[in-house]
């Protein structure tokens, strides 16, 4: 796991950048633009139509019965609104990662390939098509599974593990094949990503415990006025693209190191023999 810790440390000094933080401008934008309209226009309604669902299937009663029970009783008048984040965060995370695999990692790659990796030979193994498929296919998986984990929210160290997971596995994917496309070939990624799947998937979930932070603003938000949750929506979408930035670094780091020991432990096997 040194090679994690070592890419981590590099991400870390890259995170910070004037180039870095310049690039993390279009998908900020391009996600306070998608999140500001849909909650401009569409939050106060979505509140309405949750409430009426409630009220209709009795779910009030149940929820308040369940929060009473865990001593938190008190979160009762809230529990639509923090269903609404429940339901809401997986939408802004997709959108978040989407925006960072399509518009930021092809420079993060140009960029950490020319200052650490100025040898290491591009195989062009991947293509922007190939990145667009790959971060929609993943994003709208990760989004449907993790509609599918809400209920686990009544079992909360259940529920936080098994969306680490799914943060996990979502950007080892994404960022893998993004950190790759450029330098390896496609068999290239293919033995690194299996060979390499426990590594990838720790800095994935170790990314994810980050990725709770814009979570719990928001709903730290909801708790003191529904008012809030648009400006706390921004703050999330800001953070998430942080985040998402920092991880593409991190993975971008280990990915071309990994690629450039493979390479040379291929080149050496046929002289050893």
């Amino acid at each position: 796991m040194s090679a994690v810790a070592t890419a981590w440390g590099r991400a870390l000094r890259a995170q910070f950048s004037g180039r870095m933080l310049l690039l993390s401008l279009v998908p900020l934008l391009l996600s306070l633009l998608v999140w500001g309209a849909l909650l401009w226009f569409g939050l106060q309604p979505f509140l309405d139509w949750l409430h009426a669902v409630f009220a209709d299937y009795g779910w009030f009663q149940a929820s308040g019965s369940m929060l009473s029970t865990l001593g938190l009783g008190v979160l009762q008048v809230m529990v639509v609104p923090l269903m609404a984040i429940i339901l809401l965060l997986p939408l802004m995370i997709a959108t978040s990662l989407l925006f960072m695999g399509i518009f930021a990692m092809p420079a993060i790659e140009a960029y950490v390939g020319r200052r650490q990796f100025p040898q290491l030979e591009r195989k062009e193994g991947g293509s922007f098509a190939g990145s667009v498929w790959m971060n929609l296919t993943s994003v709208i998986v990760f989004a449907g599974l993790w509609l599918m984990t809400v209920p686990l929210y009544a079992v909360p160290p259940v529920a936080v593990l098994v969306q680490a997971a799914l943060w996990g596995w979502v950007t080892s994917r994404v960022m893998s094949y993004d950190a790759l496309a450029a330098h390896a070939s496609p068999a290239e990624r293919q033995a690194l990503m299996k060979a390499r799947r426990w590594r990838l998937l720790a800095i994935g979930m170790a990314s994810g415990v980050l990725g709770a932070m814009p979570g719990i603003a928001w709903m730290g938000g909801a708790v003191l006025s529904v008012v809030l949750f648009p400006f706390l929506a921004i703050l999330s979408a800001w953070l998430y693209v942080m985040i998402f930035l920092f991880t593409g670094l991190w993975f971008q780091y280990y990915c071309l190191q990994a690629l450039q020991d493979l390479r040379a432990a291929n080149a050496s096997a046929p002289v050893a023999s």
